[in-house]
This record gives C-alpha cells, sequence and structure tokens, in this order.
C-alpha cells in the first residue's frame, strides 16, 4: 500500500498545509469515516459541523472552513477537484491485462507498440494497430483495420468493430460496443431491407466510455466523439451523432441519428434526443428530458414531471387529458372579455 506525506499531497493539489504535519496517508474516506490515515474533503460549508469530530490525518477544504478543523488542513480553491487530483495519485486499480496471455488470438499482421499488454482470449484481426502502453482486457475483440492511440485502456469483454479509430489515453469499460451497424433501413412493401453501415466510427483523445454503452458506426459518414467527452454506462449514441469537446453524458442517454451535440455540454441521465439536429455548446439538459427541437442558446433546458405520490400524479395526469379543453374555454373567454372591453369604450 502506498503512503505519502502531507507536504507531497499539498503539492499534488497546489494547496496550502496548515497543523500538524507528520500524518501518512495511504487512502482518501468520507468526512465522518475517515481515519488518521486517511485523507478527506470538504467541498460545502453545510457540512462543516462535522470537522470538530473529524479523525482524518488531512482534510482538503475552503479558506472559509478551515477555522472549524481542530487537526492538519489543505487549503485549496476546489477541494472536490483537489479530491480527484489526489484520488489519481493514490489510484490501486490494476491493470486490465498484464503482458501478452497464451491465448490470446493476434492476427499476424497486427501491428503492437511497446508495452502493450493484451489479456486472455482477446481477438485482434488482421491490420489492426494497437499503440504504446494499451491494454486489452480479457475477451475483447477488436476488429479489422482498427486503430487504437497509446495508453488507451479497455476493460474486458469490450468489442471494436472494424475501422474504428480511437485516440490516445482513452478508457472504455467492460461491455461496451463501439462500431457496431446503425439502425437503417428501408421498407419494401412491408418488409425490412437493411441498409449496409459503412461509415465509421472515430473517437479522440482522453475519452472515457462506461460499461455497456453502444456507439454505432455511421451510416455513409462517421461517427464523432471528439476529445475529452466523458460517456457513462448503458448509453446509446446512433450512427452519424457527433459529439463535441468535453461534454459529459450521463447514463441512459439515447441519442438518435445525425444528431449534433456542441462542446461542453452536460446531459442528464436517462435523456432522450431527437436525430437530425443540432445543439450548440455550453447546454446543460437535466435528466429524464426529451429533446425534440434544435438548441441554439447556451442554458439550462429541462423537461418532464418530477415525482409524486400516486394520487398527486393521477390528478395531474386527468388535468393534463383536458389542456386542450381548458385551452379552447379560456380562449372563448379572453375573447368575451375583448368584446365587453370594446363594448364600453363605444
Amino acid at each position: 500500500m502506498m503512503t505519502v506525506t502531507l507536504q507531497q499531497i499539498a503539492e499534488w493539489v497546489e494547496g496550502e498545509l496548515r497543523g500538524p504535519v507528520d500524518a501518512q496517508i495511504d487512502k482518501i474516506a468520507s468526512l465522518p469515516k475517515a481515519g488518521p490515515s486517511d485523507a478527506t474533503f470538504l467541498t460545502s460549508s453545510q457540512y462543516r459541523h462535522q470537522l470538530p469530530d473529524c479523525q482524518a490525518g488531512v482534510v482538503l477544504l475552503r479558506e472559509a472552513d478551515a477555522e472549524f478543523a481542530k487537526g492538519a488542513v489543505i487549503v485549496v480553491k476546489d477541494p472536490y477537484l483537489a479530491y480527484a487530483y489526489l484520488a489519481q495519485h493514490l489510484d490501486t486499480t490494476p491493470q486490465s491485462a498484464q503482458g501478452i496471455h497464451a491465448s490470446a488470438v493476434i492476427a499476424d499482421d497486427v501491428v503492437l507498440g511497446s508495452d502493450v499488454h493484451i489479456g486472455a482470449h482477446a481477438v485482434i484481426e488482421s491490420g489492426a494497430q494497437i499503440g504504446d502502453g494499451c491494454q486489452i482486457g480479457a475477451g475483447c475483440f477488436i476488429g479489422a483495420q482498427t486503430q487504437i492511440g497509446a495508453r488507451t485502456k479497455l476493460w474486458a469483454n469490450v468489442s471494436i468493430y472494424h475501422d474504428v479509430l480511437i485516440g490516445s489515453d482513452c478508457l472504455i469499460q467492460s461491455g461496451t460496443v463501439i462500431g457496431a451497424d446503425g439502425f437503417g433501413y428501408a421498407n419494401d412493401r412491408g418488409q425490412w431491407v437493411k441498409i449496409p453501415q459503412t461509415g465509421r466510427v472515430i473517437i479522440g483523445d482522453r475519452v472515457e466510455i462506461g460499461a455497456a454503452t453502444c456507439i454505432d458506426r455511421g451510416a455513409l459518414d462517421d461517427t464523432v466523439i471528439h476529445d475529452g467527452v466523458i460517456i457513462d454506462n448503458l448509453c446509446q449514441i446512433a450512427h452519424n451523432v457527433e459529439i463535441g469537446d468535453n461534454t459529459a453524458v450521463a447514463g441512459c442517454t439515447t441519442m438518435a441519428g445525425s444528431l449534433k451535440v456542441g462542446k461542453y455540454c452536460i446531459i442528464g441521465g436517462a435523456s432522450v434526443f431527437n436525430g437530425h439536429m443540432e445543439i450548440c455548446d455550453q447546454v446543460h439538459i437535466s435528466g429524464m428530458s426529451m429533446v425534440m427541437r434544435p438548441i441554439d442558446k447556451p442554458g439550462v433546458y429541462s423537461s418532464g414531471i418530477p415525482a409524486q405520490s400516486n394520487k398527486e400524479w393521477r390528478k395531474t395526469a386527468a388535468r393534463v387529458m383536458k389542456i386542450d379543453e381548458m385551452h379552447k374555454k379560456l380562449r372563448a373567454l379572453e375573447h368575451q372579455l375583448e368584446q365587453l372591453s370594446a363594448n364600453n369604450k363605444n
């Protein structure tokens, strides 16, 4: 187990160390459960009442909260960001593969960079290129002519189809499928005729994709996920979708084909997007929203009905069903008022 000093932590998070400096830290814990060898953090002043009883070896916090702590603290501008950087230094997550397992099936013409690790029963097909320092987990499939950039990590049972391009320093969690066919069909008198999907998937650098997410290949042009995008578990990204730099997509989101999402957007969980439209940069979509029209102005957008008791919801639903009738009555009343007002003036 790795052990670090408080001074090391202060340097990593660019903070100011105050109080006792002799503690040795080996992990991070929550504020109420941290012990003498743990680091912890305080992100909201509403929890500062927990500081006097905190047993942590050090607390990462803001200047405004420092006086309420009894032990060592490291004062930072953003405790949550400091926690993220510290967690990276103390990360004990293992590699997804070690060495090249004897059971891996690798085509003769595959190009492997230096220090590549490939797990048991992985399959890498002809013409693929795997960059330096990549980790390919057990049971992964990498299709023909696919290219994966340096230091990208695939956990077990990831399927990457043919002709996919993945950048450097990406992380792809188990069960994800990249490059499967998009949902393209024509109808011939009631019979569905499949349209071969001949585009690619292009993924930039530093992209992270959660478990069991599907990103379909383009029908003609490419599906493109730009640099720094993070996508949660169980998302569906349809053919020819484009997602801009550093956008975040939470779990169970569905994006229909040919949607274009801008840069620095935040997409709440279980949101649904219509296809063939554009969302501009810096848009925040609340969870469970249904986005059916383009958005051309940055800001926060929401839809859906928050949970109510069943009794309240039944009343709401009944009233919603009568909205058209209520609208017509309201318009009639407005017309009557306009007539009365006109008559009074006369």
